[in-house]
């Protein structure tokens, strides 16, 4: 597996765990419907929480949540509203990125509650 893509899996096992310990539930990852891959599905007692990982060893390029674009955000729209109907879920829906920087130095995670709006 190339050095980047292992980041991203760890990443995404850091995001997962963050979640847990913050009382919620995890009930899918890296749910694929048609081009779209939401990398962590949620739930609280009232909500359904998309969540999109973003890793990276360092900030100087740009912080990792002004890496998710337009298109990928009309992709996640619908996978996630695809999830909810196959599984029956009414729940509210929000969409959140878990942006992490990992390194020797260590590692930073900062969760961006409602990263974005779909109306």
């Amino acid at each position: 597996m190339a050095k980047h893509n292992l980041l991203g899996k760890k990443g995404e096992d850091l995001a997962a765990d963050f979640l847990q310990k913050n009382s919620y539930t995890i009930i899918a990852r890296n749910f694929v419907y048609q081009k779209a891959e939401v990398d962590i599905i949620a739930r609280t007692d009232k909500e359904l929480i998309a969540v999109e990982v973003k890793t990276r060893s360092t900030p100087d390029f740009g912080d990792p949540q002004e890496f998710v674009k337009k298109k990928q955000i009309q992709q996640l729209l619908k996978a996630v509203n695809h999830f909810a109907e196959e599984h029956e879920l009414n729940l509210e829906v929000r969409f959140d990125i878990l942006a992490i920087i990992k390194n020797k130095s260590g590692t930073r995670v900062e969760h961006l509650k409602d990263a974005f709006y779909y109306f």
